[in-house]
This record gives C-alpha cells, structure tokens and sequence, in this order.
C-alpha cells in the first residue's frame, strides 16, 4: 500500500508540473514525441504495405506460380535487371506448348501475355489500359472473379474470337449506368464484344488494379506478334506440391534451353511467396533505415529529459530535505524521480502515438498508401518511450536521492 501511495503522489507531481510548464514540458517531450511519431508512422507503413502487397499484388491464385523471362533476381537492381535482358530469350509459344505437354505434376497449365493501349467505345477514350491476351484456364489460376458475365473460354481461343472481360474501372468509365455486356469495345483499333465484367480489386499504391482488357490469347498473338514475353502459369495439386512442381517447370526449361549444370537460369519461377518476400524485404530494409533516426531522437529526448530532471532537483532541494527530514527515505525520492522522468516520458509516448495516428491517417487519405497501426506498435511505443525516461532519469534520481537533509533544509526557496 505504501508503494501505491508513492507512485500515485510522484504521479500526481509529475502531471501537475505538465499542467505548471505547458511550454517547456512540450519542449522536454518533444524529442519523444518526434521519436515515437516517426516509428508509429514507419510500423504502420511497413505493416499496410505488407499487408497490402499480400493481398492484391501477390494475386497469382493458390497454388499458382509463373514461369517468366525474369527472375526475382533479375528485378532487384537496374544492372540485374540489364543484364538479365541480354542474357534472357522471351518465353515464347513454343515454350509454353513444351511445359504444357511435359509437365506431369500439375493440374493445370495456362498462358497469358501482356501490353498497355488505348481502349474507347463511342466518344470515350481510355489511355494506358492494360491489355492481357489469356488461355482459358487462367481465369480458373487468378484471383479474379467475374461481376457479370463470364471469362474468356476454349472456344474463344479455338476461333481467335474478337471478345474481351474487362475490368470494373473500364466498365465504369466506357459504359458509365450501361450494361456493358453485349456492346462494342476497341482495343488498338480493333473491335470486341464484351462478354465479361470482374468484380472490382482496388489499387496498389494509387495504381488501379481494376483498369485492364482481357481478350483470346491466341487474337492477341495475331494482333500484336509474338515479340512479347509470355507468362506461363503453373497450378500446383496443393500446397505440398508446390516445390516439387516448381523444380519440375524449372529443370524442363533448363533441359529446353540446353543449360549446362550450374550455370544461372536464363529464366524466372516466380510464385506469391516470392513477391511478397521481396516487398518484405524492402520494406525492412526502409524500417531499418529509420531505426537510426529514431534512435538519435529517443536518446536527444532522453538527455533533455534528464537535464529537466536535474534543474527539478535544484528547484525542489529544499522539499527533498524537508521530507527526508519526516522520514522518507532514498528510496524513496529516488522512486519518485524516477516515476516522474517515467510519467514524463510516457505522456510524450502518448501525444507521439496520437500525433503519428493523424499524420498516417491524412496520408492514406490523400495518396491512398495504405497505414496500418498495430496494436503491438501502441504497446511498443508507450513502452520505449516510458523506459527512456525511466533510464535517463536515473542520474537525476540518484542525485536527489543522496541529499544531506540538513543541508537540503537549509537550501533558499
């Protein structure tokens, strides 16, 4: 009981002198305040942005991976990504025809290809729209699902039909309360029917995920060459035969290409996991990145704080002797300096967190960047911020602590 009696009367000090010195004690916290603030932000955008990516662009479907021109390797840095050009021939039809034959693990095995062109029905024009020539089976692998209608089918390919899914943004901008289904759209001058709408996906860091053209792989390859790179997909029979079906894609392709043992792949097996794992990466790599301008700020706000603590100390000597005198004892005051530098701490612990709530919330709202605070972030950033002013109020408290009473009496007011 007498503990509790302690922290409530250290705590009852250290918020009336919060309320005395609005100003200074807003300028003591400030490099707490600076500092939580910037780690909140940094979790919430390291843990939306993960969250995120393994949500919409890692959309390659359970089980799915892609047999590509490029590695995840290759796309890491600008000199990879070169000399992977130079090194890498295209995944071409043939090479799709050859897995799609050989692969014996698989349930399934699709292609698709893909460019970006203008799309208009009417006097509406769309640019940079992207344009995705699939087989039938890719609609089975993705994670699109259709609004209306229904996806591009076998036969469409048999007959290189002009028909075309779109996406809900295409949808909504061509045929704005229309039903799109039937109508004409033109995709690089050429006329389609529209057989499909997909259900929205949303964006990816601003960038819609919603504005695309599906057609007939086959029409695509008759409009646009066969200069473009194909993606072949690969569905694994389930998550434990992901690697084994992987390693299969892989060593048909080396077999293909004639590579010799150990030499690099001059292609790419990319599945989900990868993706998601080289975002992680990045997004570790900033929050390590700020971990050092976090440091220098808790520990400039743990020496002010201290500095603080320490003129307290001259302030209130003569009330440190005054209660020593009626028997408190070191430890006493030394608890109630140190819970003090704590509380101190804390609150600018808290007015970090709320401000870092505000700043992550006007940025997701005007650049759609996605924030996401954790409730292990509120926990993290009330404890640091507490055990800075906790570590660097020691010297204070000790100090005080060892006063002589008698001479602590003796101090002017």
């Amino acid at each position: 009981m007498k503990a509790v009696s302690h922290l409530r009367e250290a705590s009852g000090i250290a918020l009336q002198t919060l309320r005395e010195h609005k100003m200074r004690s807003f300028l003591t916290l400030l490099g707490i305040i600076l500092s939580v603030a910037t780690l909140i932000v940094v979790i919430a955008l390291v843990n939306g942005v993960n969250q995120y990516i393994a949500d919409r662009v890692a959309n390659l479907g359970t089980n799915v991976f892609q047999v590509s021109r490029f590695s995840i390797s290759d796309l890491t840095s600008v000199q990879g990504l070169v000399n992977a050009t130079r090194r890498n021939k295209i995944i071409n039809w043939e090479d799709f025809e050859y897995l799609r034959d050989n692969l014996r693990l698989p349930s399934r095995v699709g292609v698709e290809a893909d460019t970006t062109g203008r799309v208009n029905s009417g006097n509406v024009s769309l640019d940079q729209i992207a344009v995705a020539g699939v087989s039938a089976n890719i609609g089975e692998m993705s994670q699109k699902e259709m609004a209306a209608g229904r996806y591009i089918v076998d036969n469409d390919n048999d007959h290189r039909s002009m028909v075309a899914m779109i996406g809900s943004d295409v949808a909504d901008k061509l045929y704005s309360g229309l039903d799109p289904l039937g109508r004409t759209i033109s995709v690089g001058g050429r006329q389609f029917t529209v057989v499909g709408v997909a259900k929205p996906i949303g964006t990816v860091l601003g960038q819609s995920q919603d504005a695309f053209v599906a057609i007939p792989i086959e029409t695509f390859l008759a409009i646009y060459g066969s200069n473009n790179s194909l993606d072949i997909s690969v569905e694994a029979r389930g998550a434990d035969w992901m690697d084994r079906t992987q390693e299969e894609a892989r060593l048909l392709m080396r077999a293909r290409r004639h590579l010799k043992p150990g030499s690099d792949d001059t292609f790419g097996v990319i599945a989900a996991g990868q993706l998601v794992d080289l975002f992680h990466s990045i997004t570790d790599s900033l929050a390590h990145a700020m971990i050092g301008i976090v440091s220098v700020f808790l520990v400039i706000g743990g020496v002010v704080i201290m500095n603080v603590m320490l003129a307290s100390v001259i302030e209130r000597t003569r009330e440190i002797g005054m209660r020593k005198s009626v028997g408190a004892t070191r430890a006493d005051i030394l608890m109630q300096f140190l819970v003090e530098s704590s509380i101190l701490a804390g609150m600018g612990g808290v007015i970090g967190l709320v401000f870092a709530w505000i700043l992550s919330t006007a940025v997701q709202a005007a650049t759609s960047v996605p924030m996401s605070v954790p409730f292990s972030a509120v926990i993290l950033a009330i404890g640091v911020s507490t055990l800075v002013g906790l570590f660097f109020g020691i010297y204070p408290a000790h100090k005080a602590s060892r006063l002589n009473p008698i001479e602590a009496m003796r101090q002017e007011i």
